[in-house]
């Protein structure tokens, strides 16, 4: 049986030989979820209460929860990217940077990068397609005014329309994050100019310790780094990459950032790995691939 391939990783490596490229991924989210508060019908269904409410009741626990991403998590995730020097991509809600200036304060600060994750944490797959440049223009306008720096990536609450990748690229980005089908950069070739697809994960984000609440830390953290070395070992012989998706209000809490500092250390144990923000994967791979292509 022959074995699929992926063309765009024939010819190329990561900067200065590393084996693995690693993307951290915050989200932020916090402050611009769905509430009553901001005149929206119902509260944000995702809720470790585990209580999705669907009905016009206001769910102060569940703002709560979100609050204590920016008070607490923010500052715990802030310190140990700072202790290890890992550069991040802050894939945030523009609503939400504007609630929590400290954060768009760090990231200005910061090795990070903006990514925008919506103008608010809010599904788009409604949108027409006007509706949806405007949703994209404000969240640009909106973070590039709080760190100022425009995000050149894009990540959706989930769903997205069929224009989205298209509306992108006339905009300015430079990469799409709603794909979950490799793990390593391709081109999107239909649209012009041509768009770089950084593939993001689910399974090692550390959203399954909400949705699944039997996940223990201990047991995220095995998970994370069974996904390391497996990326690792086939990084010897082609480009991987490694996204490792974080919230401030999940893995913030006392009892899980051990576990990011513990994957944080195990990392750094690895010489070869190159952690870098989703800007500077995206456009080295961008640079990359087509020099290997000219070469061909």
């Amino acid at each position: 049986m022959s074995t699929p391939s992926n063309t765009d990783q024939t010819g190329w490596r990561w900067p200065n030989g590393a084996r693995l490229a690693l993307s951290i991924v915050v989200n932020v989210e916090e402050g611009s979820e769905l509430t009553i508060a901001r005149g929206d019908r119902g509260p944000d269904p995702v809720d470790e209460l585990g209580v999705a409410m669907r009905s016009a009741v206001r769910n102060f626990g569940n703002e709560s929860n979100y609050a204590y991403g920016v008070k607490e998590g923010g500052p715990r995730v802030l310190k140990l990217l700072d202790e290890y020097e890992f550069p991040a991509t802050f894939a945030a809600a523009a609503m939400s940077l504007e609630n929590a200036p400290y954060l768009a304060e760090a990231i200005a600060d910061g090795p990070h990068e903006p990514c925008s994750h919506g103008w608010r944490w809010i599904h788009q797959h409604r949108f027409d397609r006007d509706e949806e440049k405007a949703f994209i223009e404000r969240a640009v306008e909106s973070i590039e005014r709080t760190t100022g720096a425009r995000p050149y990536g894009w990540l959706s609450r989930y769903l997205h329309t069929e224009h989205t990748r298209e509306l992108l690229s006339e905009l300015g980005f430079e990469y799409h994050m709603d794909d979950y089908s490799a793990d390593a950069p391709f081109w999107d070739k239909t649209l012009q100019p041509n768009m770089v697809v950084m593939p993001y994960a689910l399974d090692s984000n550390d959203m399954k310790m909400w949705t699944a609440p039997s996940l223990t830390p201990p047991q995220w953290l095995q998970y994370a780094t069974d996904t390391f070395d497996c990326l690792y070992q086939e990084g010897a012989s082609m480009p991987r990459l490694m996204s490792l998706g974080l919230h401030l209000r999940i893995i913030g809490r006392p009892g899980r950032i051990g576990a990011l500092r513990d994957f944080m250390e195990y990392v750094r144990r690895h010489d070869d790995v190159w952690v870098a923000t989703r800007l500077d994967i995206a456009r080295h791979f961008a640079k990359a691939s087509q020099l290997a292509e000219t070469k061909e």
